[in-house]
């Protein structure tokens, strides 16, 4: 596989980042690329492991070993076919992935793991350049039609490889376009959005046929979706935010991560008509509560926004430098990590729990918290709070970046009765299928809020077992 002895011969060099002092003024990727000549010489550093563990730990099951080694040997096109036949958006995951199959390459026990995100990404995008993505529609349809809810990664990996299998599969999305998270959620300086259409355009063309501006459950009924289509597909992604619901939630300033990103992203699109100042963070001291990618989003947004200063707080623990005795390698690492929006000036805390708001009348002005520690008891750990350690943080201006708790419920899955497990996510069986006949959910709103790549695999299984599904009634 690539070079065996290559690691030996080539360090690992990553394509870098343009400047903070240009990047915080404008929403363009913060990630730059390498030269082809580099990234041949990157993926000779893949060596012929005897389990490769990459693979192991990828959720779409990526032949990360094969198409490194047709890159390395310059094949850019079979490089691209060999990771196409596992993932459907090979340039969605290698701009927003974390990645796992870098902490469980081999090379990473000494802390040089391969490339591998960069390498996938630079062979989808050669491939685009060079014309080897082309639209393929199916030869023939099967007559079997099939609803897609939700065009976020999950459903837009289902209706994508539905398609393919020559159903007709039409997708509808709630929003004005297609994307979901992807579109709505990740900022563009993560992922443009042009990265979307340019995919969507390809699927377009092979057949599939978008709805847009239709809330099912509203503008359609799911009595009507059962009677229309010979299958339906649930992917509404857990966009039902978790609160923090103590004194002073109802001060304004205090908005939840998503609605703060989704507007700026609407920004950018130029489809935003609203005029309402009350979501801009130019000249707001501003706080994020939640310390992971949401937050971390809100962070660089609020920073290209103008912020006066940016602080991030987190009720967990502040996470090791090196991985700690239980959490080694071939498993995902976690230990700190600084995002490119941290890196763009922001002060972290760790170890914090929000107590109340403060304000006047009507407007936050901050946030009273309190230390915690946390302590491990039989596998689990528990937090207690510190007396004497209660102080305020001043901020006119909070996010609430603390994840997602469940779908939204109301709508769709209530007129359907769709049975929920004890998380409130949709309950589903081996198959992928809801306690409705012929109703499948994928994504999110079965497993929880979670990574792109896990939707999109989760999305790939959906597709699969309903096209089992409608060949055998």
């Amino acid at each position: 596989m690539a070079d065996p002895t290559g690691f030996l011969k080539i360090r690992r060099k990553e394509a870098g980042n343009r400047p903070i002092h240009e990047r915080i003024c404008d929403y363009s990727e913060v990630e730059q690329v390498l030269n082809s000549e580099d990234r041949m010489l990157q993926a000779s550093r893949c060596m012929d492991c005897g389990v490769p563990y990459c693979h192991w730990i990828c959720p779409v099951d990526n032949l990360i070993p094969e198409w490194n080694d047709l890159l390395h040997k310059g094949d850019w096109k079979g490089a691209f076919e060999r990771l196409n036949a596992t993932n459907n958006f090979p340039e969605f995951t290698g701009r927003i992935c974390p990645a796992g199959c870098e902490h469980s390459c081999v090379l990473s026990i000494n802390n040089e793991p391969v490339t591998i995100r960069e390498n996938e990404v630079a062979i989808v995008e050669k491939a685009f350049a060079e014309g080897y993505i082309k639209p393929v529609p199916p030869r023939r349809r099967t007559g079997r039609s099939v609803a897609v809810i939700g065009s976020g990664p999950a459903g837009m990996a289902a209706a994508d490889l539905l398609n393919k299998a020559g159903h007709t599969v039409t997708l509808f999305e709630k929003e004005e376009k297609i994307g979901g998270l992807l579109r709505y959620g990740i900022p563009d300086f993560k992922l443009s959005k042009v990265t979307i259409d340019r995919r969507l355009q390809l699927m377009t063309d092979e057949g599939l046929l978008i709805k847009t501006n239709i809330m099912i459950g509203k503008d359609i009924t799911g009595g009507e979706l059962l009677n229309q289509y010979d299958a339906i597909c649930i992917a509404i992604g857990s966009s039902h935010p978790r609160d923090l619901q103590i004194d002073g939630r109802a001060l304004k300033g205090i908005h939840f991560a998503m609605d703060f990103l989704t507007r700026q992203n609407r920004i950018n699109a130029g489809h935003y008509s609203s005029i309402d100042d009350s979501m801009i963070a130019e000249g707001r001291k501003v706080l994020v509560i939640g310390g992971g990618d949401t937050g971390s989003d809100c962070v660089g947004t609020a920073i290209r926004q103008r912020a006066e200063c940016v602080t991030q707080i987190e009720i967990l623990p502040k996470p090791p430098i090196y991985p700690a005795i239980d959490n080694l390698w071939p498993e995902f690492r976690k230990t700190l990590k600084t995002s490119t929006s941290q890196e763009e000036g922001c002060e972290r805390m760790w170890g914090l729990s929000s107590k109340r708001f403060i304000g006047d009348e009507e407007n936050v002005k901050g946030v009273e918290v309190e230390d915690v520690k946390w302590d491990k008891k039989n596998g689990k750990y528990t937090m207690t709070c510190l007396p004497g350690t209660g102080r305020i943080i001043e901020s006119d201006f909070v996010l609430l970046a603390m994840g997602f708790v469940h779908p939204v419920i109301d709508g769709l899955v209530t007129e359907l009765g769709l049975e929920l497990d004890q998380r409130g996510n949709i309950k589903v069986d081996q198959n992928l299928m809801t306690n409705r006949h012929k109703v499948f959910a994928a994504g999110d709103s079965v497993d929880g809020a979670s990574l792109v790549v896990k939707a999109i695999a989760s999305g790939r299984k959906a597709a699969k077992e309903i096209d089992r599904f409608l060949k055998n009634v």
